[in-house]
């Protein structure tokens, strides 16, 4: 736990923040600056973090939800409601996803508000903003008191360490440089827990394991969030018990691993893997959400009474609830346990290899095609980043290599995560090489970030699915609806607009893998791969959820 560096001399309120956002790993902070909040801005910028400006709000927001995923937590820094309700969005996802982010928004000043003014960027009352993120965030707090702004800073902080969700503080300007004339000290508070209860709980699993015949663990986001793969893998080796993954919870291991099954989608995802954790008669569930995208829609057949489910939140063994059970602590007991299952062989379709890639040059390139030619290209050095629809449900037949290595918006499926999102992965992992698949319909929503990325000399290979609209609406819902279409861009040329990286329109197999042979050794800057896909182009997975979804349609 980041506990507050001590100092002689005294702290403003923000020399403060600034200063626990370092204890707590941040070193960058993504956003724009306006005026409620440039005291704030100039103090970052004399400070050791660095300032990462972006071209809009929820960009910000997305960029310092992927450095949170791949670095522990991260920090967007905005304006007063114009800044801070357009970076609404980004923050819903990553409640919704579990990622810590520390939203800061300055605005005005205590004593600006006197008599209740029309100052501008104000919308109905000075609290709205402060109360539309209660909604969005697990805490919150105006630092409007200087006797209580240091203990809630700390409070905050801690909440968003703790629960791994995103956290709001509030600065007027008038409060940023106000140094606080009493004494501070940080105490960090335990979560509950009951020691018996854990050791039941344990006993109880390991009980399970013992009378089961085909064990299984289903692994899920929260074995991302609080790192603690290697307790996964230690009680998965230990017991030699097959791991799949939730779709969210993707790359949660090395998917090459000899215990890895595949990602669980129910009636969406592959038939062998889901035959297979379906037939299952003791699942561990272990900091999995159930959401109805990674259910399939509804059509997971999982019966309560073989499964330990088990997330930082909650408990459950069959129909037992257990309280006060941390996620750590029950994986604790159960390895000191040393319990013991029966081991279950996988079946050839799981252990065997991706079919091995051969190019047809000539020949028009399809989704899955082309996912299957990147598999070939992916090391361990590469995170993958997959935005909402077909990018996501093809990148699925992806086997990533590393933990942590592939991230999307699985559950709260917002459109337009994914190129932000590479701008805040790279400064959050700076050496690895990053991926983007993303659809045309999302990048003409937030693929500007891309001047960031330029402005910056990164890196990622981005690749446009242009199939000329929102393809995946297309299939879930049958008829040739003008909604769905999008006017066309001349993807490949926006290097040339942005003043750096290099294009690439491909059509064909053999294109696509000049293109991406050329991209993958061109690390002077990014690279923008222009895939044209048929329109009625559809990968497995998406054909699949089109036919359970589109009943509900």
């Amino acid at each position: 736990m980041a506990q507050p560096q001590h100092s002689d001399a005294p702290l403003s309120i923000g020399q403060y923040l600034i200063r626990r956002l370092q204890d707590y790993g941040i070193t960058d902070v993504f956003g724009i600056p306006g005026d409620y909040v440039l005291g704030f801005y100039s103090m970052l910028e004399q400070s050791p973090i660095r300032v990462i400006g972006c071209t809009r709000e929820d960009c910000a927001g997305f960029a310092a939800d992927a450095y949170a995923r791949t670095h522990g937590m991260g920090a967007v820094c905005v304006t007063y409601c114009v800044g801070g309700l357009s970076v609404c969005n980004s923050i819903a996802g990553a409640y919704a996803e579990k990622s810590p982010v520390v939203v800061i928004s300055g605005s005005p000043g205590l004593g600006e508000r006197l008599n209740n003014p029309l100052l501008h960027h104000k919308v109905r009352e000075f609290r709205t903003q402060l109360e539309v993120f209660e909604k969005l965030c697990v805490a919150g707090a105006e630092l409007s008191d200087p006797v209580s702004a240091f203990r809630e800073i700390d409070r905050v902080l801690h909440a968003a360490a703790r629960f791994k969700r995103p956290v709001y503080l509030e600065i007027p300007r008038d409060m940023v440089n106000v140094v606080p004339h009493i004494a501070h000290s940080f105490h960090v508070p335990q979560p509950p827990s009951d020691a018996s209860a854990v050791i039941e709980a344990a006993e109880e699993t390991a009980r399970m394991l013992a009378e089961c015949e085909r064990p299984l663990i289903l692994a899920g986001v929260e074995i991302h969030r609080f790192g603690l793969q290697d307790k996964l893998l230690e009680l998965a080796e230990s017991l030699q018990i097959p791991i799949a993954a939730t779709l969210l919870g993707k790359s949660v291991i090395g998917e090459r691993h000899p215990l890895y099954v595949g990602v669980y989608n129910g009636a969406m995802g592959r038939e062998d893997v889901t035959r297979y954790v379906e037939e299952s008669d003791c699942i561990l569930l272990l900091g999995a959400f159930m959401a109805d995208i990674n259910l399939g829609i509804y059509t997971a057949e999982i019966d309560p009474a073989r499964c330990v489910y088990v997330t930082s939140e909650t408990l459950r063994i069959r129909h037992h609830h257990y309280h006060d059970v941390l996620l750590h602590e029950f994986l604790d007991a159960l390895l000191e346990r040393k319990p013991v299952a029966p081991v279950r062989p996988l079946p050839a379709s799981l252990r065997q290899a991706p079919e091995k890639y051969e190019l047809r040059s000539s020949e028009t390139l399809t989704i899955s095609r082309m996912i299957a030619r990147l598999n070939e290209q992916l090391d361990e050095d590469t995170i993958v980043i997959a935005d909402i629809g077909d990018a996501l449900f093809g990148a699925t037949e992806l086997t990533i290599h590393g933990r942590t290595e592939f991230l999307s918006p699985a559950y709260y499926t917002s459109m337009g995560f994914s190129v932000p999102a590479a701008l805040g992965a790279q400064i959050g992992q700076p050496k690895r090489r990053v991926v983007v698949l993303v659809g045309d319909g999302a990048f003409q929503m937030t693929g500007m970030e891309l001047s960031t990325i330029v402005r910056h000399g990164f890196d990622p290979v981005v690749i446009v699915l242009d199939n000329a609209g929102y393809g995946t609406e297309r299939i879930l819902h049958e008829g040739d609806w003008n909604y769905n279409e999008i006017h066309p861009w001349r993807y490949h040329k926006l290097p040339e607009l942005l003043g750096g990286g290099r294009g690439y329109e491909v059509r064909t197999e053999g294109e696509f893998d000049r293109a991406l042979t050329e991209a993958w050794s061109d690390r002077s800057g990014m690279s923008l791969l222009q895939v044209h896909l048929s329109r009625e182009d559809a990968s497995n997975a998406l054909r699949r959820l089109a036919d359970r979804l589109s009943k509900k349609i």
